[in-house]
């Protein structure tokens, strides 16, 4: 059966470092980083325009190292560059598919990507490819989560899509508490007043104080991208600056 028609004409993925590891716990499973480059294809053979941030938490992780004692700028720096060879393995994964691809990284490093300019990373777009933002913001202190939402609006996005190993925003941690309960949707306010684990508060307050909608969902869940493409709303949760009464339902119902 052909897919429904798009619901959005540009989107924004957020992955994790951690959500190319696969069972492993170093590194990159080449199965998982090929099911992703897939399905990102699908998603732009749509029509659709897609950016992807990516982490380097299955390389290497900042602030872990910055807690142990590391200087946390050098630390940083270090968790950057962990996301740059992320970025260029999911871009030989997209190209050997048959969509083309380009990395972008707020550091220089010419040698193996261009650098960040927003104008060329929407012209990119618009021809068709898909961008890898690499090596987050440029400066340490900011998480990928932040450097997320700030591509996200720099390009203009429709939807910030963050994929995680569960199937949403829980009220708990459903890994440790089984009575956690999924919210299927909810404002930035009250992910902030609740302190809920979205994501940290830079990236929230941006979200929304620019009107930017996310959805929360399961990247394990192979479709869940596709369905989300297409209009269907049960996928996740969903996080944004006003929403209607009709997409909150109370927890757990």
């Amino acid at each position: 059966m052909s897919p429904s028609a798009p619901a959005f004409r540009r989107i924004l993925l957020k992955l994790s470092g951690e959500a190319l590891l696969g069972d492993a716990d170093y590194g990159i499973d080449p199965a998982i980083i090929a099911r992703l480059a897939r399905e990102i294809g699908e998603v732009r053979d749509l029509g659709i325009q897609i950016g992807v941030v990516i982490g380097g938490g299955n390389i290497f992780r900042g602030a872990g190292l910055a807690n142990a004692g590391m200087d946390r700028v050098a630390a940083d720096h270090m968790g950057m560059l962990a996301t740059v060879m992320n970025a260029l393995a999911l871009q030989d994964a997209l190209e050997r598919i048959g969509v083309f691809a380009r990395v972008m990284s707020a550091l220089r490093i010419n040698e193996v990507c261009e650098d960040y300019i927003r104008r060329r990373a929407i012209r990119h777009l618009e021809k068709g490819r898909v961008v890898l933002f690499a090596a987050g913001t440029g400066n340490p202190f900011f998480t990928t989560d932040t450097a997320a939402s700030l591509r996200a609006i720099e390009i203009g996005a429709e939807l910030l899509l963050k994929a995680t190993k569960v199937d949403g925003v829980y009220d708990a941690d459903p890994v440790k508490d089984a009575s956690a309960r999924r919210y299927d949707c909810l404002s930035y306010d009250e992910v902030i007043d609740q302190r809920l684990m979205v994501m940290d508060t830079t990236a929230i307050v941006l979200c929304r104080d620019n009107d930017l909608p996310l959805r929360v969902f399961d990247i394990k869940h192979e479709g869940a991208l596709m369905r989300i493409m297409t209009g269907d709303r049960s996928i996740g949760t969903t996080v944004e600056t006003r929403p209607t009464a009709r997409n909150r339902p109370a927890p757990g119902a």
